[in-house]
């Protein structure tokens, strides 16, 4: 009788083995790091824009590039910043996003929709 192939094997098993794909963060939600270089750069074949990116060393010093949500930031070298997974899919090799209002990072002012990823508080008249 013929041993099964590795993808035979698998299906055996029963249960999908899924791929992580927030690779710097090391399992953990959220980490902390250090912004080391504030840039803009450019998006994909289809897209013009000048999207906001920074180069973040992590507190366990992995190195990677990441997005900053939203139109205005004051983000500097040596900013203390917070960052989640979630890649941009018109910029190469961007998988990760900055947490708004938290760390120095601050929240947009006067946002009115998706409030909650911008960190921003609901204006009550």
């Amino acid at each position: 009788m013929s041993r099964p192939t590795i993808n035979q094997w698998f299906k055996r098993q029963g249960k999908k083995i899924s791929r992580v794909k927030s690779v710097g963060l090391r399992g953990c939600p959220q980490k902390r790091g250090v912004c080391l270089k504030v840039f803009v750069s450019s998006p994909k074949k289809p897209n013009s824009a000048r999207r906001k990116v920074v180069k973040i060393r992590l507190s366990n010093k992995v190195r990677l590039t990441a997005y900053i949500p939203g139109q205005v930031h004051r983000l500097q070298e040596h900013s203390q910043v917070l960052v989640r997974g979630g890649r941009i899919p018109d910029l190469p090799g961007v998988k990760y996003r900055l947490v708004r209002n938290k760390l120095d990072l601050e929240g947009l002012s006067g946002r009115k929709t998706s409030r909650s990823k911008y960190g921003t508080k609901k204006n009550v008249i």
